[in-house]
Protein backbone atom coordinates (compact mmCIF):
# COMPACT_ATOMS: atom_id res chain seq x y z
CA UNK A 1 0.00 0.00 0.00
CA UNK A 2 1.41 3.52 -0.78
CA UNK A 3 2.05 5.49 2.29
CA UNK A 4 2.16 9.30 1.97
CA UNK A 5 3.38 11.14 4.82
CA UNK A 6 2.23 14.64 5.55
CA UNK A 7 4.62 16.85 7.84
CA UNK A 8 3.29 20.13 9.38
CA UNK A 9 5.17 22.89 9.69
CA UNK A 10 3.34 25.75 9.50
CA UNK A 11 2.94 27.05 12.66
CA UNK A 12 3.98 30.16 13.74
CA UNK A 13 6.19 28.89 17.14
CA UNK A 14 3.97 31.61 19.19
CA UNK A 15 5.04 30.40 22.76
CA UNK A 16 9.07 30.50 21.19
CA UNK A 17 8.66 33.90 19.11
CA UNK A 18 10.95 32.67 16.58
CA UNK A 19 10.81 29.28 13.96
CA UNK A 20 11.07 26.64 16.00
CA UNK A 21 11.33 24.53 12.37
CA UNK A 22 15.05 26.11 12.18
CA UNK A 23 16.17 25.10 15.92
CA UNK A 24 19.23 22.68 15.91
CA UNK A 25 19.78 19.47 17.43
CA UNK A 26 22.73 17.39 17.22
CA UNK A 27 23.67 19.57 13.91
CA UNK A 28 20.74 19.11 12.09
CA UNK A 29 17.37 21.92 11.96
CA UNK A 30 14.45 20.37 13.76
CA UNK A 31 12.17 20.05 10.33
CA UNK A 32 15.50 18.57 8.58
CA UNK A 33 15.31 15.33 11.28
CA UNK A 34 11.93 14.58 10.14
CA UNK A 35 12.55 15.08 6.77
CA UNK A 36 15.59 12.81 6.83
CA UNK A 37 13.43 10.18 8.56
CA UNK A 38 10.77 10.44 6.00
CA UNK A 39 13.25 9.98 2.87
CA UNK A 40 14.56 7.33 4.70
CA UNK A 41 11.49 5.01 5.38
CA UNK A 42 10.75 5.35 1.36
CA UNK A 43 7.13 6.41 1.88
CA UNK A 44 6.06 8.57 -0.98
CA UNK A 45 4.88 11.36 -1.32
CA UNK A 46 6.36 13.32 1.25
CA UNK A 47 4.63 17.01 1.86
CA UNK A 48 5.80 19.37 4.42
CA UNK A 49 3.86 21.82 4.94
CA UNK A 50 4.96 25.40 5.48
CA UNK A 51 2.99 28.76 6.82
CA UNK A 52 4.65 31.60 9.47
CA UNK A 53 7.99 31.57 8.58
CA UNK A 54 7.91 30.16 4.96
CA UNK A 55 10.35 32.06 3.12
CA UNK A 56 13.13 31.80 5.66
CA UNK A 57 12.54 28.39 6.30
CA UNK A 58 12.40 27.58 2.12
CA UNK A 59 15.87 29.49 2.08
CA UNK A 60 17.21 26.99 4.36
CA UNK A 61 15.62 23.56 3.33
CA UNK A 62 15.34 22.06 -0.03
CA UNK A 63 15.67 18.43 -0.70
CA UNK A 64 14.55 17.41 -4.10
CA UNK A 65 12.47 14.38 -2.37
CA UNK A 66 9.76 16.57 -0.85
CA UNK A 67 7.20 18.49 -1.97
CA UNK A 68 7.24 22.11 0.19
CA UNK A 69 4.02 23.43 0.05
CA UNK A 70 2.86 26.99 1.71
CA UNK A 71 -0.53 27.28 2.93
CA UNK A 72 -1.29 30.55 2.70
CA UNK A 73 -4.27 29.70 5.50
CA UNK A 74 -1.82 28.12 8.11
CA UNK A 75 -3.69 31.00 10.95
CA UNK A 76 -6.82 29.21 10.84
CA UNK A 77 -5.14 26.15 12.70
CA UNK A 78 -3.47 22.80 12.25
CA UNK A 79 -6.76 21.99 10.30
CA UNK A 80 -6.05 23.63 7.40
CA UNK A 81 -2.68 22.90 6.92
CA UNK A 82 -3.50 19.14 7.50
CA UNK A 83 -6.25 19.52 4.31
CA UNK A 84 -3.61 21.03 2.73
CA UNK A 85 -1.22 18.61 2.66
CA UNK A 86 -3.51 15.89 1.75
CA UNK A 87 -4.67 17.63 -1.16
CA UNK A 88 -1.22 17.93 -2.32
CA UNK A 89 -0.29 14.04 -1.33
CA UNK A 90 -3.65 13.20 -3.66
CA UNK A 91 -2.73 15.17 -6.36
CA UNK A 92 0.65 13.73 -6.97
CA UNK A 93 -0.53 10.16 -6.32
CA UNK A 94 -4.23 8.93 -7.05
CA UNK A 95 -3.34 5.42 -5.50
CA UNK A 96 -2.14 6.78 -1.86
CA UNK A 97 -3.71 4.20 0.50
CA UNK A 98 -2.89 6.01 3.59
CA UNK A 99 -0.83 8.96 5.08
CA UNK A 100 0.75 9.32 8.21
CA UNK A 101 0.94 12.96 9.93
CA UNK A 102 3.92 14.11 11.37
CA UNK A 103 4.87 17.26 13.33
CA UNK A 104 8.19 19.20 12.94
CA UNK A 105 9.22 19.40 16.64
CA UNK A 106 9.83 15.73 17.89
CA UNK A 107 13.48 15.37 17.41
CA UNK A 108 13.43 12.04 18.62
CA UNK A 109 11.46 10.80 15.21
CA UNK A 110 13.32 8.00 13.20
CA UNK A 111 12.37 6.04 10.17
CA UNK A 112 11.89 3.20 12.38
CA UNK A 113 8.86 5.22 13.92
CA UNK A 114 7.27 5.46 10.86
CA UNK A 115 7.81 1.70 9.68
CA UNK A 116 6.76 0.71 12.97
CA UNK A 117 2.91 2.86 11.95
CA UNK A 118 3.01 0.83 8.36
CA UNK A 119 3.66 -2.79 10.08
CA UNK A 120 1.31 -2.26 13.05
CA UNK A 121 -1.38 -1.25 10.01
CA UNK A 122 -0.76 -4.35 8.86
CA UNK A 123 -0.87 -6.43 11.34
CA UNK A 124 -3.77 -5.07 12.78
CA UNK A 125 -5.82 -4.02 9.82
CA UNK A 126 -7.03 -0.94 12.03
CA UNK A 127 -7.55 1.84 10.06
CA UNK A 128 -5.13 4.30 12.23
CA UNK A 129 -2.44 3.79 13.70
CA UNK A 130 -0.76 6.21 16.49
CA UNK A 131 1.87 7.30 18.57
CA UNK A 132 1.75 6.61 22.46
CA UNK A 133 3.81 8.28 24.66
CA UNK A 134 3.24 10.25 28.14
CA UNK A 135 -0.23 8.60 28.84
CA UNK A 136 -1.64 9.95 25.56
CA UNK A 137 -1.57 8.87 21.98
CA UNK A 138 -0.62 11.77 19.17
CA UNK A 139 1.93 12.03 16.32
CA UNK A 140 2.92 11.05 14.03
CA UNK A 141 -0.14 8.97 13.11
CA UNK A 142 -1.67 7.00 10.44
CA UNK A 143 -4.57 7.26 8.78
CA UNK A 144 -6.49 5.21 5.82
CA UNK A 145 -7.72 6.69 3.06
CA UNK A 146 -11.33 5.65 4.73
CA UNK A 147 -10.69 8.33 6.91
CA UNK A 148 -9.31 10.79 4.00
CA UNK A 149 -12.67 12.96 3.61
CA UNK A 150 -12.91 13.47 7.96
CA UNK A 151 -9.36 14.65 8.21
CA UNK A 152 -10.29 17.08 4.78
CA UNK A 153 -13.37 18.26 6.58
CA UNK A 154 -11.51 19.18 9.71
CA UNK A 155 -11.80 22.90 10.94
CA UNK A 156 -9.86 25.39 13.03
CA UNK A 157 -7.74 23.92 15.58
CA UNK A 158 -9.19 21.00 15.38
CA UNK A 159 -6.55 18.31 14.86
CA UNK A 160 -6.57 14.83 13.69
CA UNK A 161 -7.14 13.90 17.38
CA UNK A 162 -10.40 14.77 16.77
CA UNK A 163 -11.20 11.89 14.39
CA UNK A 164 -9.39 9.41 16.83
CA UNK A 165 -11.85 10.62 19.52
CA UNK A 166 -14.87 9.55 17.33
CA UNK A 167 -13.23 6.03 15.99
CA UNK A 168 -11.30 4.19 18.90
CA UNK A 169 -12.80 1.13 18.11
CA UNK A 170 -10.62 1.32 14.71
CA UNK A 171 -7.12 2.80 15.99
CA UNK A 172 -4.09 0.55 16.90
CA UNK A 173 -1.06 2.37 18.73
CA UNK A 174 3.04 1.69 18.94
CA UNK A 175 5.28 2.64 21.20
CA UNK A 176 6.81 6.02 21.04
CA UNK A 177 8.36 7.06 24.37
CA UNK A 178 10.28 9.77 23.32
CA UNK A 179 7.62 11.10 21.04
CA UNK A 180 6.66 13.31 24.22
CA UNK A 181 9.80 15.09 23.91
CA UNK A 182 8.58 18.28 21.37
CA UNK A 183 9.50 21.80 21.53
CA UNK A 184 6.78 24.42 22.08
CA UNK A 185 9.38 27.01 24.21
CA UNK A 186 12.70 28.42 25.21
CA UNK A 187 13.08 25.86 27.97
CA UNK A 188 11.91 22.67 26.15
CA UNK A 189 14.66 23.65 23.81
CA UNK A 190 17.10 24.54 26.45
CA UNK A 191 16.13 21.06 28.24
CA UNK A 192 16.88 18.87 25.11
CA UNK A 193 20.51 20.92 24.68
CA UNK A 194 21.50 20.00 27.79
CA UNK A 195 20.52 16.68 28.59
CA UNK A 196 22.05 15.15 24.94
Amino acid sequence: MNTGIIILAAGNSSRLGKPKQLLTFRGTTLLEIVTRAAIESGCKPLVVVLGAYSSEISKQQQDPNINYIINDSWQEGISSSIAAGLTAIMNQDQEVAQVIIAVSDQPFISSAVFLDLIKKQEETGKNMVTSSYAQTIGTPALFNKKYFDQLLSLTGNHGAKHILEQHPEDIASILFEAGKIDIDTETDYDNLIHQQ
